[in-house]
């Protein structure tokens, strides 16, 4: 009969912190979607890679950007520092341009066009257009990485023309 009745008295309690435990988190809260705008910092750095398509901006580019002008580009593999030798006037685009790119393709109803964004603060992270699934090479596929606010380093000048 005393087994029965500490049974009984402890039982309660095991099941009251069993509860109320799982209710404790240790893991931060992580939001499942981005924000939904993008607050645009006046200096920033990304590292983009153009990947499909058939056209100049091809490659992967480090990227400095202030007050909405890129003020450095450097080609970080042959494609890229190819397409900076065409010296092509704006041809590395800022992110604000890329997202217009993407909002552009939308409206002109392009049967593809996703933007991801990054879950922190909402900067675009991947871009991918495609204007007709069945046409060869009419796509854009942008990667963005190392996004950075601020500059680390002084921009060198983009080529001139």
């Amino acid at each position: 009969m005393e087994g029965t009745v500490r049974l009984r008295t402890v039982l309660p309690g095991l099941l009251l912190i069993t509860l109320t435990g799982a209710c404790a988190n240790d893991e931060p809260n992580v939001m499942n979607e981005p924000p939904v705008t993008w607050t645009v910092p006046d200096k920033y750095a990304f590292t983009l890679a153009s990947e499909c398509g058939e056209r100049a901006l091809i490659g992967r580019f480090q990227v400095s950007v202030v007050g909405d002008k890129v003020v450095a580009a450097k080609g970080l593999d042959d494609s890229a520092r190819n397409a900076l030798m065409l010296r092509m006037a704006d041809l590395v685009p800022t992110l604000q341009q890329l997202e217009a790119e993407a909002e552009t393709a939308r409206r002109e109803g392009a049967e593809v066009v996703e933007v991801e964004r990054d879950l922190g603060d909402a900067h675009p992270a991947k871009i991918t257009i495609d204007y007709s699934r069945n046409a060869i090479d009419d796509e854009a596929c942008y990667t963005i990485e190392d996004y950075t606010i601020g500059l680390t380093e002084a921009p060198s000048p983009l080529p001139s023309r």
